[in-house]
């Protein structure tokens, strides 16, 4: 009879194990850094980030705090290579060991640029960042609303500058600028801008934040930041960073400007300068007008009256071929009738009633003609009457009425020049109601002597013209 092999190896439960090795690894696994590429990544509602951080032969679970979370200054995404800082544990429910990560940033510049032109390249193929879908800024908006954080320098620095350049109302919508909220916060100020209506909605929007690294202008990569600019129905400025700064907010925007400053600067004109644009615009109008006027002075005082005779020859020989047709068809009438007679045969009879039908036939003509004639003649009548109020408007009679004067030497000839005039011992100014005889003083000016009585000139006779000479 043999007995069993008594062991003397004292056994634990498996929660005793799981609790053993967790105080172990926490104890020497304190504090670790590990670098690796970003697996799956899911955001519980709770707000605590669960991931995967791996490399060709080893995946590491990862749990991030909701309260380090918020801080990331990116947005953790799968293929991102990052470098993460915690501690080792692990999970006795399922027997797992992972990494409690309380912090975490990209593995360098290089992978986020890569990250970024990646996501460039998407976007672009949807057409987010062609021309055609830009928007023109207003000339001189009412109302600018700026998205930015309300404590920084940048804001400062905007509203300064449109005071300075145009003062209009800037609404500011508060937002943070950095870290993994600054996206949200940002996509609702754009999304709340356009939802309104009315006098508070602006006229055009300013995006901005000061210069930074990469990870602190991150935010403004973000997909919902450059898809909810390009969906904005308010032309929108883009100024995140320094010039040589750019992010996707700046392909989409309607206008990107260097500085937060330059996006003020852009946005409304300089108020001085269009005070002095509409100033010299004015007196430019007034130097035409003035241009204009002169010419058409000048216009008026070379054109001559025309003569009398240049007025009514074309109404007289009108007149003369009318008055000339009737005897010309009054002699034709008689010689037809003439002719009628000489090859008729002649009878008393015959010859009597042949009298008779041509005297019907005159007073049937006389009868008919009459009128007519009686109309040529009172058209011809209000012609010439026409013509000549027309030229009794534009006698020099009527010129004189209206203050003018002619000033004559003594052989009688029109006096045109000063120079002219000065040369004359005694000249004489003709009024409308008369003469004056006057004689130069001193060359340059004239006195007026009483002139020799004369008979007032008849006014001209009705459709007739003085003469100026």
């Amino acid at each position: 009879m043999s007995d069993s092999p008594v062991s003397n190896d004292h056994a634990v439960s498996v929660s005793e194990l799981a609790a053993s090795l967790k105080r172990t690894i926490e104890s020497n696994f304190d504090h670790v850094v590990v670098r690796g590429e970003l697996g799956r990544v899911t955001i519980a509602r709770s707000g605590h980030m669960y991931a995967d951080i791996k490399d060709e032969k080893a995946v590491l679970n990862t749990i991030m705090w909701k309260g380090q979370v918020d801080k990331l200054p990116f947005r953790p995404e799968e293929g991102l290579e990052v470098i993460a800082t915690g501690r080792l544990s692990i999970y006795e429910g399922r027997s797992n060991y992972q990494l409690i990560a309380s912090s975490m940033r990209p593995a360098g510049a290089g992978a986020l640029m890569a990250l970024l032109e990646e996501r460039k390249k998407k976007l672009a193929a949807e057409g987010l960042f062609e021309a055609s879908h830009k928007k023109k800024l207003p000339y001189l908006p009412r109302t600018i609303g700026v998205i930015t954080s309300p404590t920084g320098a940048v804001i400062r620095d905007i509203l300064h500058r449109i005071q300075d350049r145009f003062p209009v109302r800037v609404i500011v919508w508060p937002a943070l600028v950095q870290g993994d909220a600054a996206a949200a916060q940002v996509t609702a100020g754009i999304k709340g801008f356009n939802a309104m209506t009315g006098a508070d909605r602006p006229d055009v929007l300013i995006v901005a934040r000061g210069g930074g690294s990469i990870e602190d202008l991150w935010p403004f990569n973000e997909e919902i930041v450059v898809r909810a600019a390009f969906e904005s129905e308010i032309p929108l400025i883009s100024a995140v960073g320094h010039e040589t700064d750019t992010t996707l907010i700046d392909y989409v925007s309607d206008a990107r400007a260097p500085t937060p400053t330059g996006a003020a600067e852009i946005a409304v004109p300089v108020r001085n300068e269009l005070l002095l644009s509409v100033e010299e615009n004015g007196a430019r109008l007034k130097r035409a007008l003035a241009r204009r006027a002169g010419r058409a002075r000048d216009a008026l005082r070379a054109a001559r009256l025309p003569r009398a005779e240049t007025l009514l020859q074309s109404k007289r020989q009108r007149l003369d071929y009318a008055g000339a047709s009737l005897p010309r068809a009054t002699r034709t009438l008689i010689e037809r009738a003439k002719a009628r007679l000489a090859v008729a045969q002649v009878s008393p009879s015959g010859l009597r009633a042949d009298i008779r039908r041509a005297r019907q036939s005159l007073r049937e003509t006389a009868v008919r003609a009459r009128p007519a004639l009686l109309r040529l003649i009172d058209r011809r009548k209000v012609a010439l009457s026409s013509q000549a109020k027309l030229l009794e408007t534009l006698s020099y009679q009527a010129t004189l009425q209206r203050g003018y004067t002619i000033i004559r030497a003594p052989d009688g000839k029109l006096v045109r020049s000063a120079g002219v005039a000065a040369a004359q011992a005694r000249f004489t100014v003709s009024f409308a109601d008369g003469d004056v005889a006057a004689s130069p003083v001193d060359g340059t000016t004239a006195t007026a002597t009483p002139a020799p009585e004369r008979k007032a000139k008849k006014a001209p006779a009705k459709g007739g013209q003085g003469s100026l000479f």
